[in-house]
């Protein structure tokens, strides 16, 4: 859908210099879903871009549309920042995200798997099968998947059964053979331990289990005859409403949310294209759905399932394999004897950059060896987002038994991770730790640890402060930095934050750290207008930021502010962005550009030139509303040159990108880079992996000399 058109002499807050969130939020996921369609990256990685482009849908389903749908069902009549209604969002939303799921049908049926067919790799039919590779596969059936089906027939006697949210059902049509009644049953899929079997004496030969189950139907129905049996799946609304200053015990009313959410209504329903008309009006009617909520499939419904095929071990198919580097500060170090990460960091502030730099050398080694130095006698950090078997908290637990002072704040409300946080939580207090969930209204978004060690009869203070969760499952393939410094005003700077987190300390001052949502924004705007101020005294006004994504009104019109007066910006945005690059009198001065490769761009860096002194910042927020005034966030100023010429060529490197770079016009459209004829390929993922291997290989060159 086109932007509006921006009137002649438009103030600043006119809904037409911004585009519509839901719509760019589409536009990322078709940036995704590009790469399952670009012939140059290797065949089941496009396959893993299209099963993620699929679970962005979900996401797109759980928490836009369904929050879209609530709004409208408790009447809000509020404009978006665009000037729309939610019915008009909703409409739009719905209709743009039909298209791109009648896409990823198209594109998976008519594109990767006649590719992966000419490589040998089938998702198999039953009735492609041999006589006896339908043998083999249905004594599995009978022996492995029978015992755990529970077909759920519909009937007076049996109410329609709960479906729980994004889970594979099977529809059956059945029919009495001497009664001629006609009857439906549910089954869901056990899919827990896999959606697809492979085919006997076909390594490279798959049989999705739905297919399976269906056509041995009639061992679960004796007495039945089984007319059709039809594929189908529901999403329901993640966005559950709790009024947090009501609830006595946060996590009670988060576990009671949780509980809510798998009985949340239903905001959408694929069916199998070919469903008879009965078993779609019954689940229509019984799920209280219009026919705008109900996809048609022609393929396999849930492509997310396909996250198995991208596992394949045909190596020839993914890309080359990738082993973070140990950051060289952490390399072959002598420290009089000490060879701790605490000597590394007193020598001065180590920057890791994730997945190039290994998260488990650097971050996680530095939780885990102060759980174990004797020295240590408090850790204190934030967990938003971590791994169900995390060597954090389990370094954490550690520390706490073993009787040092351990504080955590875990943030319960982290969307889709609350459960797993609740665990931790009280794994954490059950260890001793003293653990708070959260400050009231406010999610803990910022990426914190404290470490208190004795050191000659003083304390001293380690810290990191990093723009990643401490997760690391995802620190292999999220790009992040992460800053390791013993500077004294940042270790005070995170005592006075964690005395406001779990204690009640709110009027903290920080001398050195920006925090959310108490001066965070405004040290942002002076950032902005300080550039103004250079454009106009010296010509020298430039600003690069390099976040997911950018949706705030207040930063985006300080922006065009700044770009009026002539500064140079560029943003580097992954996600979605509502503001409009390239508006003669607005933005003719602002370039936007998002970069989608192997790895999730997920470092937040912010650059301002300062007149040739630049200040550079790094920490956990985006320049998004939420992260501004409803987040706990944190950043910190880098002061090491080393590290900050790291990062200015971080962002050199991306704005040079001509391989995974999409540029983003005033008409909303992103256009694709492509190297000029003759010109080298600059890739920025390549390019980080080819230096921190190069870093590498000179360093241990260098102590094989010296040895």
């Amino acid at each position: 859908m086109e932007p509006q058109p921006v009137p002649d002499g438009a103030p600043l807050d006119h809904p037409a210099l911004l585009f519509n969130r839901e719509l760019s939020w589409l536009d990322f996921n078709w940036r995704v879903f590009s790469q399952a369609l670009d012939e140059r990256t290797p065949l089941l990685e496009r396959v893993t871009f299209l099963a993620i482009t699929a679970n962005n849908m979900d996401e797109f389903y759980r928490k836009r549309v369904g929050g879209l749908k609530r709004q409208i069902g408790a009447r809000v009549r509020q404009l978006s920042p665009d000037g729309r209604l939610p019915t008009d969002q909703l409409e739009i939303a719905r209709e743009s995200a039909r298209t791109m799921m009648t896409a990823l049908d198209d594109v998976w049926t008519d594109t990767l798997l006649p590719r992966m067919a000419e490589e040998g790799i089938e998702i198999r039919s039953y009735d492609s099968l041999t006589e006896k590779q339908r043998e083999k596969l249905d004594r599995h059936f009978l022996t492995q998947i029978f015992p755990i089906l529970t077909p759920l027939a519909v009937d007076p006697g049996h109410p329609f059964p709960f479906i729980s949210n994004l889970s594979l059902s099977l529809a059956f049509s059945l029919r009495h053979p001497t009664r001629e009644t006609e009857h439906f049953a549910r089954l869901k899929v056990p899919t827990a331990r896999g959606r697809f079997l492979n085919v006997p004496g076909e390594p490279k030969h798959l049989i999705a289990l739905e297919e399976l189950i269906r056509h041995n139907a009639s061992a679960l129905f004796p007495g039945m005859v089984v007319e059709g049996v039809h594929a189908f799946r529901v999403t329901r609304n993640a966005d559950v409403e709790r009024n947090e200053e009501e609830a006595d015990d946060l996590l009670s009313m988060i576990s009671e949310e949780l509980r809510e959410r798998r009985f949340a209504d239903i905001v959408r329903l694929e069916v199998e294209s070919d469903m008879p008309k009965r078993a779609r009006k019954l689940l229509t009617r019984e799920m209280g759905l219009d026919k705008e909520d109900v996809l048609e499939v022609n393929g396999l419904i849930d492509l997310s399932g396909l996250f198995e095929m991208g596992k394949l071990d045909l190596p020839e198919h993914t890309y080359l394999p990738w082993e973070p580097v140990v950051p060289i500060r952490l390399r072959h170090r002598e420290f009089e004897d000490e060879d701790d990460i605490f000597a590394a960091i007193r020598e001065g502030d180590v920057l890791v950059h994730h997945p190039y730099e290994s998260f488990a050398a650097s971050t996680q080694r530095f939780i885990q060896e102060a759980a174990d130095d004797p020295h240590v006698i408090a850790i204190k950090m934030t967990l938003y987002r971590t791994s169900q078997d995390s060597p954090i908290v389990q370094s954490l637990i550690r520390a706490a038994e073993r009787g040092k002072q351990v504080a955590v704040l875990v943030e319960l409300k982290a969307r889709f991770d609350e459960e797993n946080n609740i665990e931790w939580a009280q794994r954490l207090e059950r260890a001793g730790a003293h653990v708070a969930y959260g400050l009231v209204g406010l999610k803990t978004h910022a990426k914190t640890a404290l470490v208190v060690r004795e050191e000659r009869g003083d304390l001293r203070t380690y810290c990191h402060v990093g723009t990643g969760n401490y997760n690391p499952k995802t620190a292999r393939v999220y790009t992040d930095f992460g800053l390791l410094t013993c500077r004294e005003e940042i270790g005070a700077d995170l005592i006075a934050l964690f005395h406001h987190l779990t204690g009640l300390a709110p009027d903290q001052v920080y001398k050195t750290l920006h925090v959310a949502p108490r001066d965070l924004r405004g040290e942002f705007v002076r950032l902005i207008r300080r550039e103004i101020d250079h454009q106009r005294l010296s010509g020298t006004g430039r600003i690069v930021a390099k976040m997911n994504a950018l949706d705030d009104t207040g930063i985006i019109r300080e922006l065009y502010r700044a770009s009026r007066a002539g500064v140079q910006i560029d943003l580097i945005v992954r996600g979605h962005c509502r503001l409009r690059p390239g508006l003669p009198g607005y933005s003719e001065n602002i370039r936007v550009v998002s970069i989608i490769g192997r790895f999730l761009e997920h470092s937040r860096i912010f650059y301002f030139h300062n007149d040739g002194d630049p200040d550079i910042l790094i920490g956990s927020a985006d320049w998004m509303r939420r992260n501004l005034d409803d987040r706990v966030e944190v950043i910190a100023e880098v002061e090491d040159e080393d590290a900050k010429a790291r990062l200015s060529r971080t962002l050199k490197f991306c704005l040079e990108d001509n391989r995974l770079a999409w540029d983003l016009g005033p008409d909303g459209r992103y256009t694709q880079r492509q190297p000029a004829p003759g010109d080298p390929i600059r890739a920025l993922h390549d390019t980080l992996m080819h230096r921190a291997r190069r870093r590498t290989a000179e360093n241990d060159r260098v102590w094989s000399l010296a040895g």
